[in-house]
């Protein structure tokens, strides 16, 4: 069994949503951490889990992240953490997996389907093995409680329920040290 984690210097985690259906919003987490067990170099079958920190969440806007940090979104005071852990990894093609998992936010849990694209291993500056993914998918915000919206007064939404993710991971595969008997 070979574990892997993230380093979070190389990585991103962003999110995407419509503001007034016309516009698009970026944001991100700035804490998180993810690692992964796997049988071997090929990923398939690895065991993957992810924790971001909700009060690290960052848009450029410091009015719009206190308010998705708020009740009205994320709840951070009394759900401070997203997670997502891993039911399969399964590969579709040389460098395209599927991912798919339990996404829990906000106290709610829902299986989501992510797709990912292996970008390979390297060694890294110290010698130590190094591999990255390119991770998309959409899912519903409304499905995990993120339910707040305003009508504007042509009657258009705000925030559209269509949230597309883009994470960026790159990982390290830990040194297990041998114990001597």
């Amino acid at each position: 069994m070979e574990k892997w984690k993230i380093d979070p210097m190389h990585s991103e985690v962003k999110f995407k949503v419509k503001h007034l259906l016309v516009a698009t919003v970026t944001g991100e987490f700035k804490k998180f951490t993810a690692e992964a067990e796997t049988e071997n170099d090929k990923f398939e079958n690895a065991v993957i889990s992810f924790e971001a920190d909700i009060n690290s969440i960052d848009t450029r806007e410091p009015q719009r992240d206190a308010h998705l940090k708020s009740a009205d979104f994320f709840d951070a005071a009394n759900h401070p953490k997203m997670t997502f852990v891993s039911k399969s990894f399964k590969r579709i093609s040389d460098h395209k997996y599927e991912l798919a998992g339990v996404l829990t936010i906000r106290g709610t849990s829902k299986e989501i389907k992510l797709d990912v694209n292996y970008n390979g291993k390297v060694k890294g500056i110290q010698g130590e093995d190094v591999t990255g993914f390119e991770i998309t998918g959409k899912l519903n915000r409304q499905d995990f409680g993120l339910k707040w919206n305003a009508l504007t007064e042509a009657g258009g939404i705000v925030v559209s329920d269509e949230i597309k993710l883009e994470i960026e991971l790159e990982m390290h595969k830990e040194v297990l040290e041998k114990v001597q008997a």
